[in-house]
């Protein structure tokens, strides 16, 4: 049954929708302060691409391709790589089908950056340990398991 507009009572904020702006933003910080914890190092775009000698463009299209992650952080805030997701001069050759795993689970930018860096009992630290170490196979069955 409808409820009649003129009974709703819009002073109220609607919890069952979006959260107001200054919640989000609240959010947002508590979830950056818990990935920088996770994670420990992160390198600006600049810093990606002299390590992998290459120009912020390049740096660019290597997020948009799906063969690095970037998340906003810091103040002000600039998109930043974690530094383990780099080895040898290059973005971790592992970690393009990983994270293709992880959106098609559902996980976005910030989730996928959480789960490659929780540890995990089962492994010998954490999921992006074990794709240094060159477990990518197990990790992304672990990764799959995950969207259902």
């Amino acid at each position: 049954m409808a409820v009649p507009w003129e009974t709703i009572d819009r002073s109220a904020p609607d919890r069952a929708g979006a959260l107001d702006a200054r919640e989000r933003v609240g959010c947002l910080t508590s979830a950056v302060d818990h990935l920088d914890q996770l994670v420990g190092s992160w390198l600006t775009f600049p810093d990606v691409a002299d390590r992998l000698a290459v120009d912020v463009s390049a740096v660019r299209r290597l997020v948009q391709d799906g063969c690095l992650i970037a998340i906003r952080r810091g103040d002000p805030r600039v998109l930043s790589v974690p530094e383990a997701l780099l080895k040898d001069g290059q973005p971790l050759p592992e970690l393009r089908g990983t994270l293709s795993v992880l959106a098609d689970a559902g996980f976005d930018d910030e989730a996928a950056v959480a789960w490659l860096f929780t540890p995990d009992e089962s492994l010998p630290g954490t999921p992006v340990d074990a794709l240094r170490a060159g477990s990518k196979t197990e990790i992304r069955r672990r990764a799959q398991a995950l969207a259902f």
